[in-house]
């Protein structure tokens, strides 16, 4: 939206700004919950509080928001005013692939979800950390919906590029989730599901990321959403230059 459409720099700041508390609010809400099935049970307690299940499901669903209010942070640039600047560093893959661990562990834990990672362990990568970080961890977050108990992280190099996969053992995703994925970039239809956002701010990310050609073209990043892959389920592809 711009100033002509009706809306109003202030409007944007403000709205930036309420976005940004709430986000601050959901992450110490989120860090609660992850506290409380983190901690070991104490002595004589039940194998299970009957409490746990939920409190899984309460991080879940925290983290689907706060995911949700990153990627509106991060696409606030659209309206001329970037709260995300890009900023690209060559980065080890290796904490990468730490970093997105770490932020997933709790979560996959309480879900009794066991998270595979494959990757070179010296390769390095120029990119934007953050919002890589972002969209991986978002792709996890997405496949703990799908998933029976196994989700598989996996980052090469493939012909000069940067492949970087989640996959699940589940169903695979629905038609109108793939069908979502390939509209990416033609326009999202946010009515379709819920992963219209994370798509839409997954293809902005990888379309930041941009390397110029020996013959002059620019190779762009992109994303694609499939079924099958190693694990025989659902399977969100990054591909980085």
């Amino acid at each position: 939206m711009t100033e002509d459409q009706g809306g109003s720099p202030e409007l944007f700041v403000f709205l930036a700004s309420t976005v940004h508390d709430m986000k601050n609010s959901i992450s110490v809400l989120g860090g609660t919950l992850e506290n409380l099935l983190d901690r070991p049970a104490a002595p004589g307690a039940p194998a299970e509080d009957p409490a746990y299940p939920q409190l899984a499901h309460m991080l879940y669903q925290t983290r689907r928001l706060s995911d949700n209010l990153m990627q509106l942070l991060a696409l606030y640039k659209e309206v001329g005013k970037p709260t995300y600047p890009f900023d690209p560093n060559t980065v080890p893959v290796q904490e990468l692939v730490q970093q997105v661990a770490s932020q997933a562990r709790v979560l996959l834990a309480s879900k009794g979800v066991t998270l595979e990672v494959d990757f070179p362990p010296d390769l390095l990568w120029t990119l934007d950390e953050d919002l890589v970080i972002g969209v991986l961890a978002h792709a996890i977050h997405n496949a703990v919906r799908y998933t029976r108990d196994r989700i598989r992280l996996a980052i090469f190099e493939r012909d000069g590029l940067l492949e970087c996969t989640v996959e699940d053992n589940g169903m695979g995703f629905p038609p109108s989730m793939l069908q979502a994925g390939a509209a990416v970039g033609q326009g999202v239809n946010f009515l379709t599901n819920s992963s219209g956002l994370g798509l839409f701010f997954a293809s902005e990310v990888a379309k930041m990321h941009r390397r110029r050609h020996a013959g002059g073209s620019d190779v762009i990043g992109s994303i694609g959403l499939e079924n099958g892959g190693p694990l025989g389920g659902g399977r969100f592809v990054l591909v980085l230059p």
